[in-house]
């Protein structure tokens, strides 16, 4: 039986693709060229750091998860220094909503974009010594 064997891409509609890529190279670095931003942004299997891996969830209908956004949808992606990536977005215009989480999984901090999505960025967990 043919099975998946990982995360594929993200896409989703937005009302000005070129100035949203834009604003993601800008405060998060995301690996995108400005000129073409159609193509988005790529990422192969070992820039995924030690202890990161990709996640696949569909969440109940009545969820809170994604609030305060109005999206059925929210990103989620992996940062090497969360407290600088938050503090980036901010300095961009975007909003910082709840407290950062940490867990055995890592740490998470979420955000709005200029758009309106929810995005929560992950620091894995450090590989123990």
């Amino acid at each position: 039986m043919a099975k998946v064997v990982g995360l594929g891409g993200v896409f989703f509609k937005s009302s000005d693709p070129g100035n949203l890529a834009k604003w993601y190279k800008s405060h998060l670095d995301l690996p995108i060229d400005v000129d073409n931003p159609s193509y988005g942004a790529s990422f192969q299997s070992a820039d995924v750091p030690a202890g990161g891996y990709q996640v696949w969830s569909p969440f109940k209908a009545d969820t809170t998860y994604l609030n305060p956004s109005k999206k059925q949808f929210m990103f989620n992606l992996m940062v090497d220094d969360l407290d600088g990536a938050l503090e980036q977005v901010a300095a961009g215009g975007a909003e910082i909503v709840g407290e950062i989480d940490e867990s055995e999984y890592g740490r998470f901090g979420w955000f709005i974009d200029p758009e309106g999505n929810k995005v929560e960025l992950w620091e894995p967990p450090k590989p123990s010594v």
